[in-house]
């Protein structure tokens, strides 16, 4: 008996071990078939892990296209690059990005911008009027130049994408490294500065100031228009409006500008004026000749580029001899120089419409013109920029 139960135990023990056995045997085999029934469905952990890296880079693809279409292209991952472009004349030419899209070009100064309250209040004003009316049709995009220093740039950046938040068109934005683009200037306009500059010297500087007089030296040739616009701007009307006075310009018409709307060239040319009493220099419109303001300026690249005349002026020889001649001393940069040459070619100038730069400043009214102040002051017409210059408040919409 005692042999036979330890028989019958050691039978169920192997009974047992071969019961654990089989166990172990089906799951294994159940784990190779699920293995090549799944591979043969193409469900591999490879072709797992890059079926969702597709997703992932669907789901980024589909997100940069509805930021193209809200016009939030904003250079933020190549904001440096964009700048280094800048530097080698490459960030002026048209982003492949945007394909055959339309250009309308602007370009803004954005200078000391982080070292003023002030101008940063300005610049989300403009900004933000700019977003709210403008209107661009498929197919265009408005692509937004600042001339910037480094820190002015980074705060730049930080604050354009919620000031153009709201906008309904496409755009994109270019800074450029003032520095470089001041190195390309002063030679061409260091012998004009002492003549259009504060103090009795050529700055280096102060060189930037004169960028839209030579623009059209240091752009590539297919940037063919551009417009120019001050800080300190409110913006009543759809901008691309403004671009369709370019087709306005007379024949030899270099430059869109608006007249100065105060008596500061009047006071500017009285020696002149004293000594030739019948002129019309410095006079009030409309027949009489006020100057320029710099404030919105229209710059056919490609027709300053072709003008003979336009480029002869721009010689030291012909500067020094017509500031003679009127016995001219400004300090205001780019505008005295297009007032001066305005005076004796007026041919060169497309005068813009008072309402696409109705400016507010009034200084002058205080200071000596106050009987013939209105004469240069009144605007008639709808008011499309209000131009806060001397620091003069915007009136609300």
């Amino acid at each position: 008996m005692g042999i036979l139960r330890v028989l019958a135990s050691s039978m169920a023990r192997i009974s047992t071990f071969r019961s654990y056995q089989i166990v172990l045997l089906l799951t294994a085999t159940l784990a190779v078939v699920s293995f090549y029934y799944f591979g043969s469905e193409r469900h591999s952990f490879s072709s797992t892990t890059k079926r969702i890296k597709q997703t992932q880079a669907s789901h980024n693809a589909n997100r940069n296209d509805v930021d193209l279409s809200l016009g939030a292209r904003m250079e933020q991952q190549e904001g440096k690059a964009a700048v280094e472009a800048g530097k080698e004349d490459t960030a002026w030419k048209a982003d492949a990005r945007f394909g055959e899209l339309e250009n309308y070009n602007v370009l803004m100064m954005f200078t000391k911008v982080d070292k003023s309250k002030g101008l940063q209040e300005k610049f989300q004003l403009a900004m933000r009027s700019m977003a709210k009316h403008g209107r661009f049709l498929e197919g265009e995009v408005l692509t937004l130049h600042f001339v910037s220093d480094e820190t002015s740039r980074e705060l730049g950046e930080r604050m354009l994408p919620e000031l153009l938040l709201d906008a309904t068109f496409q755009y994109k934005v270019v800074f450029h490294d003032v520095s470089v683009l001041t190195e390309k200037l002063f030679p061409i306009v260091e012998a004009m500065q002492k003549h259009f500059s504060a103090g009795s010297g050529a700055y280096y500087s102060d060189a930037i100031f004169f960028l839209s007089v030579a623009m059209h030296h240091i752009m590539p040739a297919e940037l063919k228009r551009i417009v120019q616009l001050d800080l300190d701007l409110k913006y009543r009307s759809n901008i691309r409006d403004l671009f369709q006075e370019f087709t306005r310009f007379p024949p030899g018409a270099v430059i869109g500008i608006a007249r100065e709307m105060q008596p500061v060239y009047r006071h500017t040319f009285w020696q002149y004026r004293k000594e030739n009493p019948k002129s019309r220099v410095g006079e009030p419109p409309p027949e009489g000749q006020p100057g320029f303001n710099s404030g919105v300026m229209l710059l056919d690249l490609e027709a300053m580029r072709s003008s003979v005349l336009y480029n002869q002026l721009l010689q030291p020889a012909r500067v020094a001899a017509l500031a003679e001649q009127y016995h001219f001393q400004g300090h205001l940069g780019d505008q005295d120089f297009f007032t001066m040459i305005g005076m004796e070619h007026p041919e060169l100038f497309s005068t813009l419409p008072c309402g696409w730069n109705r400016q507010l400043c009034t200084w002058w009214r205080d200071h000596g013109y106050g009987d013939i102040f209105q004469l240069y002051y009144q605007c008639e017409g709808p008011i499309h920029i209000y131009h806060g210059n001397c620091n003069t408040p915007i009136p609300d919409d």
